[in-house]
């Protein structure tokens, strides 16, 4: 059993190193904190004209920063991670000043800049990216081999950020409202990146050029160039907003277990649209694309390498049996285009709002096909994994996440709140019209929790303090004497009431509304405490009420 979860329990430990022994440093402020030379001008455009070499394992090329200037200031922040180096910097064909500071780049304008005027940067740069030591948790590029000695390559950089392998303004907070990729590789190699591809350009020097464009917002992270020798094919759906269009893509010599697991993505989607709202990217299209490691949601290419099995690289998580139903990538992946890509954090101390939504995705996919109860074994079988280590909401301004339990726990909490709102309609509702009030949106954990409680008709702000911002899970203690059974919450912040079900002698399930205060139901012939499982508490019979 120990083995069965040892490679997810690497997962959450990696992302739950704890905040309180890490020392933070300047880098980690340039990074994480929307100083004045990036708080100036908004995001609107990029263009990422990039070479990627294999041979050498090298990138170089150019980004064209479009932005809006939202109040004159006449320095401009550019991130870009070592050994990566800015080369040049024109505006309007002049040449630009500017100085490193870390993994910033400070950049000196000469043109005035007016508020409200529209403005472009092109910046030129070069070297030899960080090389992923255990992607996608511990990213940059992976410069891989199919089995015919193919270069196989591609980037992620969740968390570390896209300044990994080029320029950009690196926080979570801005997006740019499209985006144009172009990518020259080797023959006969294919890139494949965001959004839909518009064409080839066949160079003289023995490379191609991949031109594709993302129509919609995209956060820095989710931008990603796949390469390889890939096959192709192409299918539709007839989703909420009319036609789909999707694409496939794998290593040839993967073709026919691709066309196999991939038949997956459809149902997926159906399922999503179902209890999400329509799929965020329809301009974009959906696309999957076979890497050389386990996956990523890259926006609107999401990335796949689960060796074509179902599970998590063949494992249950949750040792209920469901998990073995469905492909672990392409269902947890694929949900994060609605929240991760549709819905953003400002902060990646937020990032609970991406992955404990995308992991209840994956109860909330099982129960469309199986049904509630099997969607409820999946999600409780899987509190194996939570550890209450420390806070899932991290530290803001240095970009730092919080504990790795904001996917396990954090999808806890959010079964739990649907038990509290008791009404499958309704909840479905608030899932749905979270994706359409914050739609294409960078959000806070304020917006999130504020709109739950609003459409839910009930103040869940000390749920959200017991399970986002302490680590304790609440103690349901409780004492038995004669024909009355005593009850508080223990282990819980100040306030914290969250009512609970119970069954009664009937066989029925009643409220009980515990506080930290002992309280008193009478009752007769209950020797026993049965609280209702989908709710993610400890019950703890004591001796007295004392």
């Amino acid at each position: 059993m120990k083995l069965l979860y040892a490679f997810a329990l690497f997962f959450l430990f990696h992302l739950s190193t704890s905040a309180q022994t890490y020392i933070f440093t300047h880098d980690d402020t340039l990074r994480g904190s929307i100083t004045q030379e990036r708080a100036w001008w908004d995001l609107q455009f990029y263009h990422l004209n990039v070479r990627v070499q294999p041979q050498d394992s090298t990138v170089s090329g150019s980004v064209t920063v479009r932005y809006k200037v939202l109040q004159p200031y006449q320095t401009i922040q550019i991130d870009l991670q070592r050994p990566m180096n800015i080369t040049r910097v024109t505006q309007d064909g002049q040449s630009l000043t500017f100085r490193r500071d870390g993994n910033a780049f400070f950049i000196d304008l000469i043109k005035k800049q007016e508020a409200q005027k529209q403005e472009a940067l092109v910046i030129e740069y070069t070297g030899r990216p960080r090389i992923a030591k255990r992607a996608p948790w511990d990213g940059g590029f992976s410069w891989k081999r199919d089995t015919n000695g193919q270069p196989f390559v591609a980037t992620s950089c969740q968390g570390l950020g896209a300044s990994v392998w080029w320029p950009c303004k690196d926080h979570m907070y801005d997006e740019p409202d499209s985006m144009r990729i172009s990518v020259t590789v080797p023959k006969p190699l294919m890139d494949i990146s965001n959004g839909r591809l518009r064409s080839i350009t066949e160079n003289a020097d023995g490379t191609r050029t991949f031109d594709w464009y993302v129509q919609n917002p995209i956060n820095n992270y989710g931008v990603n160039v796949n390469i390889g020798d890939y096959a192709t094919w192409t299918d539709t759906l007839n989703g909420e907003k009319g036609k789909l269009d999707l694409s496939f893509y794998a290593l040839s010599e993967n073709i026919e277990k691709a066309k196999s697991q991939f038949q997956q993505v459809k149902p997926m989607l159906r399922a999503f649209e179902h209890w999400f709202g329509p799929y965020p990217f329809y301009e974009d299209g959906y696309k999957l694309v076979e890497v050389p490691y386990l996956g990523m949601e890259h926006q609107s290419s999401v990335t796949y390498g689960n060796g074509y099995k179902n599970g998590y690289l063949g494992r249950d998580l949750s040792a209920t049996g469901w998990g073995l139903k469905w492909d672990f990538i392409i269902i947890h992946e694929s949900g994060h285009e609605w929240f991760a890509n549709n819905i953003t954090d400002k902060d990646v101390a937020d990032m609970w709002i991406h992955e404990s939504f995308t992991n209840y995705s994956e109860n909330l996919y099982t129960e469309y096909y199986y049904g509630k109860d099997a969607g409820s074994e999946y999600v409780i079988g899987c509190r194996k994994l939570i550890r209450n280590d420390k806070p899932i909401i991290g530290t803001y301004n240095v970009n730092r996440s919080g504990s790795g339990d904001m996917y396990y726990k954090g999808g806890n909490m959010l079964h739990t709140i649907r038990q509290i709102i008791n009404d499958d309609e309704k909840w479905r509702g608030i899932l749905r019209g979270l994706n359409k009030t914050f739609y294409h949106q960078t959000v806070t954990t304020q917006q999130i929790e504020g709109y739950m409680s609003k459409e839910a008709g009930i103040d869940l702000s000390k749920v959200f303090d017991q399970y986002l911002r302490d680590n304790r899970l609440p103690v349901l203690e409780y004492s038995i004497d004669k024909n009355k059974i005593s009850y508080r919450w223990n282990n819980v912040v100040s306030g914290f009431d969250m009512p609970v079900k119970y069954k009664a002698k009937d066989g029925k399930w009643k409220t009980l509304e515990p506080t930290a205060d002992w309280k008193t139901i009478k009752t007769k012939e209950l020797t026993d405490l049965e609280v209702d499982k989908g709710f993610y508490v400890e019950v703890k019979k004591v001796a007295s009420a004392s």
